[in-house]
């Protein structure tokens, strides 16, 4: 037991060493101005906290609403570019406080929070889905089931952003299966970015399929289409 007690508190210290080597080779940098030695200034974080709600509101087809926090534009684009693809995890807190402020302005009503899903290939590149990590926070705050293995992506499309037009709709096309009940439930979608709405408008349609009474979506930031 001694032993590997002993073994136990030696990998700790490597692994501390390893982290202390890694932090000295590659310091952090902050997600927003690039200060070195820290992840989110002070300065950085307030300015995001203190962003305007600039919330956006329209019927979209399958949806009943679709709403956003504010355009992917400035402060905003930048930190939920850095939620998604650089690692910033702890970013997900201040955004998901946008998306709480918006839905009670908005004040629809939902039973159940469902945030878009990733691939499995998607998930193990990324190590996390940013639109969990949302909708997680703010299912915690309103008191509501984050309903994290309802809708599979069963193909692994290719980025909406990188795409245009028609090709965005396509690329979403059955990439989406309702695998556990839904019937007569009004259910709340999550992501982090939506621009033309072809990816929550293909959730929102299978759900629909398996009899969801309303689906709405929501996301932190609305990128302009191209």
């Amino acid at each position: 037991m001694q032993g590997t007690s002993a073994r136990a508190g030696n990998w700790s210290r490597l692994q501390l060493a390893a982290e202390w080597l890694t932090d000295l080779v590659f310091p952090p940098l902050c997600w927003c101005c690039g200060r070195v030695d820290v992840r989110s200034c002070v300065d950085c974080l307030r300015a995001l906290q203190a962003a305007p709600l600039q919330v956006t509101a329209r019927r979209a087809d399958k949806l009943d609403m679709e709403s956003a926090t504010g355009p992917h534009v400035g402060l905003l684009q930048s930190a939920v570019q850095a939620l998604k693809y650089e690692g910033y995890k702890e970013l997900a807190e201040p955004l998901a406080e946008r998306l709480i402020n918006a839905l009670r302005w908005l004040d629809w009503s939902f039973d159940i929070i469902l945030p878009i899903p990733l691939h499995s290939e998607r998930l193990r590149e990324r190590g996390y889905n940013q639109a969990e990590l949302l909708a997680d926070r703010v299912a915690v705050e309103l008191g509501l089931f984050c309903a994290t293995d309802c809708v599979a992506r069963v193909r692994n499309t290719e980025q909406q952003a990188q795409l245009r037009g028609a090709e965005r709709r396509s690329n979403v096309k059955g990439a989406f299966e309702v695998v556990t009940d839904v019937a007569g439930l009004r259910i709340l979608l999550v992501d982090d970015v939506v621009t033309s709405g072809e990816t929550l408008n293909e959730c929102a349609s299978e759900l629909r399929k398996h009899g969801a009474a309303a689906v709405y979506g929501i996301a932190v930031s609305k990128g302009g289409q191209s």
